[in-house]
């Protein structure tokens, strides 16, 4: 299901089988990928990187002349025992 309908944002897995949750944060092709805890925690100011000025999930998003830098995607793994946002 997750891989036919993903915006390719965040995903999450409830479990409490870590085997299932390695599995499901390797498989997945997201930005962020969250095991038992909300995937209202993916924005800038959560993540420390200060407010938002828009969202990408393609894996390559640099135009022009580029180094190393513009080549690198990010995917964040992301573990709780149930956190939820407000």
């Amino acid at each position: 299901h997750i891989v036919r309908f993903t915006s390719g944002h965040s995903e999450a897995i409830i479990t409490e089988n870590i085997t299932t949750a390695e599995l499901f944060l390797n498989a997945i092709d997201a930005a962020a990928v969250y095991v038992n805890a909300s995937t209202r925690f993916t924005d800038g100011g959560a993540f420390g990187f200060g407010a938002e000025v828009g969202i990408s999930t393609n894996k390559l998003h640099a135009r022009g002349p580029m180094g190393i830098e513009g080549l690198t995607t990010y995917k964040f793994k992301i573990y709780g025992s149930g956190q939820i946002r407000k």
